[in-house]
């Protein structure tokens, strides 16, 4: 199924926002079911990217799941996120090369709105690093400005919206050359879904979730899918089976044009 032309999220699922929170308790309350469930890893590397004028902090949770199920998971350990500033692809640059020469293995690249789009354009530069992409609502296509985040990042990053071609990697619209997953969110607050979807190909995927934007890192649903992409092993990706219980927690996912 297609969309069409993407708005900014309406102010009333911006003002739902707020339910990150409660989703963070119900993670908490969910781990004994999660831990149960969720496949585990075997020691891959992972580097989770946080979203715009956040850090490490805000994946903390995520990272520690990861850690639990056997995957090492690292943060990016660049600060707070204002945008592709002067140093910031140098040293994801070197954040990928440490963690794949200290493991001697690919390293799969999960990232949060703006580190979502920064985990893509990585694995377009660097793709005998990166294993597998998993975005969650990154706005990587359509029109830069339909989000409740755009000014926001000019502001932070002192760039503007319309100049996310010029870095790293190139068009950030097109896929990377390796396995990629985008999870999104139709209740997302900040960025339109319809912007956050991959076209339909052997190697990419939507997986959607019922969550808000500040929400996805730390949802239950998506927490889950993440494990499960990024246990699979290094040359045997497979499509998200929506078989049983899955098909009524995510639904059939939509593409983009």
């Amino acid at each position: 199924m297609a969309q069409s032309a993407a708005a900014p999220p309406s102010r009333l699922l911006l003002m739902l926002e707020g339910r990150a929170i409660p989703e963070l308790f119900g993670f908490a309350a969910s781990l004994p079911t999660l831990t149960a469930l969720a496949p585990r890893g075997e020691g891959q590397p992972v580097l989770v990217l946080p979203g715009l004028t956040t850090s490490d902090r805000s994946t903390v949770a995520l990272r520690r799941f990861l850690r639990s199920k056997g995957f090492r998971a690292y943060g990016w350990e660049l600060g707070l996120n204002f945008g592709p500033l002067p140093g910031i692809e140098d040293g994801l640059i070197a954040r990928v090369e440490e963690l794949h020469e200290k493991y001697e293995q690919k390293v799969s690249l999960v990232g949060w709105s703006l580190g979502g789009i920064y985990a893509r354009q990585l694995a377009k530069m660097m793709p005998d690093h990166v294993r597998q992409v998993i975005s969650m609502g990154s706005p990587f296509r359509g029109d830069p400005r339909a989000t409740n985040a755009w000014r926001v990042y000019q502001m932070a990053s002192g760039q503007s919206v319309d100049d996310g071609h010029k870095h790293m990697g190139g068009a950030i619209h097109l896929p990377p050359p390796v396995p990629t997953t985008a999870i999104y969110s139709k209740t997302d607050g900040i960025c339109a879904w319809q912007n956050c979807i991959e076209a339909e190909s052997e190697i990419t995927e939507n997986i959607e979730v019922k969550a808000s934007h500040c929400g996805l890192g730390h949802h239950p649903a998506a927490v889950y899918a993440i494990a499960d992409r990024l246990a699979q092993p290094e040359g045997k990706w497979t499509k998200f089976h929506r078989n049983g219980i899955r098909a009524a927690v995510y639904g059939k996912p939509t593409y983009a044009l």
